[in-house]
């Protein structure tokens, strides 16, 4: 089996930072999205993995490389307009060539994994699998409609009404059946090739298409929310870091706290969980709980909780920071006055906040 990891989205839903970074590389507790769809993969016993990049490829490449450090073998696929997740199937074929393949959305966080799902797929071999999980409004996703023995009988679009609750989450199994409909396709009224109307082909056209209810944390991280939801479900995975070297007698760490190699804490207080990242400083301040520092970040004089705080962020002197997603070599400081803050703020981004 193979892995097609689909990373060329524009994440519109997340901008301004996907002006300057992919969506798939935000991170949640410190590690891209993206390096945790490839935990998943590699999970799997998948090691061939083919990743469809836009034009960010540049930033994809630097953290992904070519996959060895993560014991994969990766192959990058340019999808120069994003044209539909059948697209990237379309466009992937010689990399391919006719193995079976997981399918897998890059921006999407399923907490614990698939590997039961690939193993089920492996066992039964249908002609397609798809996951889901039971949603409150599916009028927002593609929706399956089963029957009683688990076998998918329609896939739908964002219903305007729908038939059943249960919405696809970006993890999809094929066999090469799905080479034949894709080529088939038609761009729909938005102008793409829909991996929805490939898999109904099939369905037509007689194909046992199974599905598997995912029953873990999922979370498509396409908006700030979402992500810091992620952060949260992530960090209560942490288990306290007993390495306290750089941590001054001034300071207080409470619960489960990581403090990444030559991380820096000055006379505040760490309430887990928590993870600071390597190379940053902390002094006097208040962060957590439910915060993640990233790389090289100063923060002085502040208190944080409920946020993630990208590499190279500068916070001085802001009192109450929280439920906030503050980018790369952000500059964020207290002016005159301090009433309580959330920030969204983009990548090199400058913010006088009053005192």
């Amino acid at each position: 089996m193979k892995a097609l990891i689909l990373s060329g989205g524009t994440g519109t839903r997340l901008r301004p930072f996907t002006y300057s970074i992919p969506k798939q590389l935000v991170p949640v507790a410190n590690k891209p999205v993206l390096l945790h769809c490839l935990d998943n993969v590699r999970d799997m016993g998948v090691t061939q993995v083919g990743v469809i990049v836009g034009s960010q490829e540049d930033q994809i490449r630097a953290v992904v490389g070519d996959g060895s450090a993560l014991g994969l073998d990766i192959t990058y696929i340019p999808q120069h307009l994003p044209l539909g997740l059948a697209h990237c199937v379309l466009i992937a074929r010689d990399f391919l060539e006719d193995d079976d393949f997981v399918m897998y959305l890059g921006d999407n966080m399923l907490v614990g994994g698939v590997t039961e799902a690939a193993k089920m797929f492996r066992a039964q071999r249908p002609d397609a699998g798809v996951l889901v999980t039971e949603v409150p409004d599916p009028r927002q996703f593609g929706v399956a409609e089963l029957d009683a023995d688990g076998r998918v009988t329609a896939v739908v679009e964002k219903p305007l009404e729908p038939r059943s609750n249960l919405a696809l989450i970006g993890v999809y199994f094929f066999t090469p059946a799905i080479h034949d409909a894709v080529a088939r396709l038609r761009p729909s009224a938005r102008g793409e090739l829909e991996i929805t109307e490939a898999i109904q082909q099939l369905v037509d056209r007689g194909h046992r298409v199974t599905a598997q209810q995912f029953t873990g944390y999922w979370k498509d991280t396409g908006n700030v929310d979402d992500l810091l939801d992620c952060n949260r479900v992530l960090l209560d995975t942490l288990r306290c870091d007993s390495d306290r070297a750089d941590v001054d007698a001034e300071s207080l760490i409470v619960g489960d706290v990581v403090i990444e190699p030559g991380a820096t804490i000055i006379a505040s207080r760490i309430e887990g969980p928590v993870i600071i990242g390597a190379g940053s400083t902390i002094r006097n301040s208040r962060i957590g709980p439910y915060t993640a520092v990233g790389r090289h970040c100063e923060l002085s004089g502040s208190a944080v909780s409920d946020s993630i705080i990208l590499d190279g962020a500068s916070i001085r002197d802001v009192l109450d920071l929280q439920g906030s997603l503050i980018g790369r070599w952000a500059d964020v400081h207290v002016g005159d006055s301090h009433p309580r803050h959330r920030l969204l703020v983009g990548d090199h981004s400058q913010i006088a906040l009053p005192a």
